[in-house]
């Protein structure tokens, strides 16, 4: 158990597996590439007639990271990117003006960066290294926040938004939850409440978060129901009756198994209709209720004569129209008949086109509810 113990432990100083495959790992390479030298360039070109010495900082390394490596992240938008550096830089400069201390200033500029971007929402780790540069190079000039800092992250979002757009990225990301659809099996509120239980920073907007957790269901759902076919869920050695069969002995049958269809099939077991309690009903004049029972016990009741004005085998009042799934039929093909269909019952035949099952709204349901459960 310490064994497995340190190696978790020690497992956890290793990277992950990464699931981006090479394109956008040049995506974001060339992306880095071309923002910098865009904003290198650009702002080079600024500082002349500024006559100013610095054009650009270290800390846009790490921004053009976030930017084009991680255009979703919260991280890298562009109020972060543009208020995290600047108002960093702000910070850092107060400090190396005020605390002559340099390791004093650099903790309490960084320390003070990270609380002011969380205020302001646009917490950029870039951030933090911008203010400690500050310190660093004992940076006293307040203007040094406009330019280099500013100008620089200006550029280096516009080349972004630009770049990101062109290669198939969203960027800037939106940040605000989308309205939840119809349906979703969970609530933005329940976004809400367990991330205020999780209560740390998420490297993932809102709305990448709850769509991964909708696409993973979804995965989940089809691994785990994809590999059912109908003889996993069908009931076995269904109850049936064949065309001859007399209306008093098909309503017995039903109400003796609880049942409500009952396949009809000929002499060698293939289907040939079925007979559901909505076929019964159907012979009856439902516009008056009262008598509703004396009509169907009526109905049922076979004709002692040789001539009937009546139905008296389940051959005349069946539905001859039938759906019927193969038992090695995935499950999950029998979604529309039920949905949308109308299907109650669904008879199921074998390779010889014979009844050996039949699955019904229960059966898909108890199916449905076993894939999508917790394991």
């Amino acid at each position: 158990m310490r064994f497995a113990a340190l190696w978790t432990y020690l497992r956890a100083w290793l990277p992950g597996p990464s699931n981006v495959n090479a394109r956008e790992r040049l995506r974001a390479v060339g992306g880095a590439g071309i923002g910098l030298l865009i904003t290198g360039l650009l702002c080079r070109w600024l500082s002349v007639p500024l006559e100013h010495a610095v054009w650009l900082v270290a800390p846009m390394g790490a921004t053009a990271v976030l930017v084009f490596a991680v255009p979703a992240s919260p991280l890298a938008q562009p109020w972060s990117v543009i208020g995290g550096n600047t108002l960093s830089t702000l910070v850092g400069i107060a400090c190396a003006s005020w605390i002559p201390d340099t390791a004093v200033a650099a903790a309490v500029a960084v320390a003070l960066a990270i609380g002011l971007m969380f205020f302001t929402r646009c917490l950029h780790p870039p951030g933090g290294a911008a203010a400690l540069l500050a310190v660093l190079t004992h940076t006293t000039d307040f203007s040094a926040a406009l330019f280099p800092v500013l100008v620089n992250s200006l550029l280096l979002v516009m080349a972004g938004v630009a770049y990101n757009t062109l290669t198939g990225r969203r960027y800037p990301h939106v940040q605000v939850a989308r309205p939840p659809s119809p349906d979703a099996r969970f609530s933005q509120a329940d976004i809400d409440a367990v991330l205020a239980r999780y209560n740390q920073v998420l490297d993932i907007s809102r709305d990448d978060l709850e769509s991964l957790i909708q696409q993973t269901e979804l995965e989940s759902y089809k691994r785990r129901l994809g590999t059912l076919h109908c003889a996993d869920i069908m009931s076995r050695t269904p109850i049936s009756v064949e065309f001859g069969t007399p209306l008093q002995e098909a309503w017995t049958l039903m109400h003796q198994h609880r049942i409500k269809a009952l396949p009809v099939t000929d002499r060698t077991r293939r289907v040939v209709g079925i007979v559901t309690q909505a076929d019964f009903f159907r012979q009856l004049d439902l516009q008056h209720h009262d008598g509703i029972a004396g009509r169907l016990r009526d109905l049922i009741r076979a004709t002692r004569t040789v001539m009937s004005n009546k139905p008296e085998v389940v051959g005349q009042i069946m539905t001859r129209q039938v759906r019927v799934a193969s038992a090695d039929r995935p499950v999950v093909e029998l979604v529309p008949l039920f949905s949308e269909g109308g299907h109650h019952h669904i008879p199921i035949i074998d390779e010889e086109k014979r009844l050996t099952g039949m699955i019904t709204q229960s059966d898909f349901v108890r199916a449905l509810y076993r894939a999508v459960s917790p394991a």
